[in-house]
């Protein structure tokens, strides 16, 4: 299983910046989506997940600015980030909780390569 992230850059603060992430590979089904991100220093924190009823969670900081949404027939996942500030920089992973396609059909979590966020105030 493979995911592949696009999207990222450098933005103004007030500025939008959109992320996709596509997995690939032979598989049964995604389950969980969601996007994470990492700072020096700091732990990589969860900022939003989607499950495959489109369930959404948000972190309190990104809740009202961040949009997750996902496409189940390409197996992809978005994330629309509006209203960035510079704390919002970072690089940001997707994550996929994906089932096997051979018994016993495991779940497993999968990461992206990530992807720099750069937001200037």
């Amino acid at each position: 299983v493979q995911l592949v992230e696009s999207g990222g850059g450098l933005v103004q603060a007030g500025g939008s910046l959109g992320l996709s992430c596509v997995a690939s590979g032979n598989f049964y089904m995604v389950r969980n989506m969601g996007w994470y991100r990492q700072t020096p220093g700091r732990q990589r924190e969860l900022v939003a997940t989607i499950h495959r009823n489109y369930t959404r969670t948000y972190s309190d900081s990104v809740s009202g600015r961040f949009t997750i949404d996902r496409d189940n027939g390409k197996n992809a996942v978005y994330l629309q980030m509006n209203n960035l500030k510079p704390e919002d920089t970072g690089v940001y992973y997707c994550l996929a909780k994906v089932t096997g396609a051979y018994y016993p059909h495991p779940t497993d979590d999968y990461w992206g390569q990530g992807t720099q966020v750069t937001v200037s105030s």
